[in-house]
């Protein structure tokens, strides 16, 4: 798509409308996060100047829009590091590191794991499409550990149907600030999309139901280390339920994980260390655990003093 810059004039019907929705209307091919991207960016205008995609725009406001020229994205395996738990001809198991992106997505378009994955996976599922092919489910890009790949459509289709009906068991490792409790328990309760920052999650009165289970494995100085399983899979979802009650994982710069009176952590200390699942063609039940990363490990003995 060539570059677009496109001006509009806000008439009595429209106003009071949020930017980006008035926005979305007017710009059918663009999708509402696309919208929010450029708003958020400063590439659009009002009267002159960038506001927020909650922006109320208002009867005679001048909007100035301005589309960049669309990067073609190639997607052409590249050495990307990452291990190969467990390979058969339908699935395989990968420990990812922290810092890669699972997947291309607006400011990550290279050296994702995708691009590994083209690289030393003979087949993957077409499901994902060009951008996710293989991909069943994500973990955040500062987030270490286990995840499933499909590398046919029947076994892709199969753990989708897996993951809906919460037969697949993950385990995670977070380090926590300060001491939780009680020292086992359930966090439920909705998450939707943050009302005023669109990046992050937050706990509403209305959103998808969001179930954690959790057990404190040590008190430490300052923090605890916490398994923690997602009964669902909602997006950030330990991130949010964990700083909800006061006790965000460290490392974590979107829900409040900086704290000045632990050590700075290298990154977000999460690692989804373990998963629990029924071979989608088999039917064999499988479990896998992923070894603490180093840095989480050096981090843990810190915390520990």
């Amino acid at each position: 798509m060539e570059e677009k810059v496109l001006e509009f004039k806000v008439e009595e019907h429209d106003g009071g409308k949020r930017l980006d929705v008035f926005l979305k209307e007017k710009i059918s091919d663009l999708s509402r996060s696309r919208v929010q991207e450029l708003i958020e960016t400063s590439l659009v205008l009002v009267n002159g100047r960038p506001v927020k995609p909650s922006y109320k725009i208002k009867i005679q406001d001048f909007i100035h829009v301005k589309i960049p020229k669309s990067k073609p994205l190639e997607l052409n395996p590249k050495d990307v590091p990452f291990d190969i738990i467990y390979e058969d001809e339908h699935i395989a198991i990968i420990n990812k590191p922290a810092g890669i992106v699972v997947h291309p997505a607006p400011g990550h378009l290279d050296d994702t794991l995708v691009h590994g994955l083209l690289k030393r996976l003979k087949n993957l599922s077409a499901i994902g499409g060009k951008i996710r092919p293989g991909i069943v489910h994500r973990l955040d890009k500062d987030t270490s550990g286990l995840m499933l790949v499909a590398k046919n459509d029947m076994s892709h289709k199969l753990l989708v149907e897996a993951f809906k009906q919460r037969l697949i068991e993950k385990n995670y490792l977070a380090i926590l600030y300060k001491h939780l409790k009680p020292q086992q328990g359930k966090i439920e309760t909705f998450i939707g999309r943050h009302p005023t920052h669109r990046k992050k999650m937050a706990v509403l009165k209305e959103g998808r139901l969001a179930v954690t289970l959790y057990e404190v494995k040590e008190y430490l100085n300052k923090a605890c280390l916490v398994v923690a399983k997602p009964v669902t899979g909602r997006t950030h979802q330990l991130r949010v339920h964990f700083s909800f009650l006061g006790h965000p994982i460290l490392g974590d710069p979107i829900y409040g994980g900086l704290k000045p009176d632990v050590p700075k952590p290298p990154r977000l200390m999460l690692h989804a260390f373990r998963l629990k699942f029924f071979h989608p063609i088999s039917n064999i039940e499988m479990e896998f655990e992923a070894p603490i990363p180093e840095d989480f490990q050096v981090y843990l003995s810190l915390v520990k003093k």
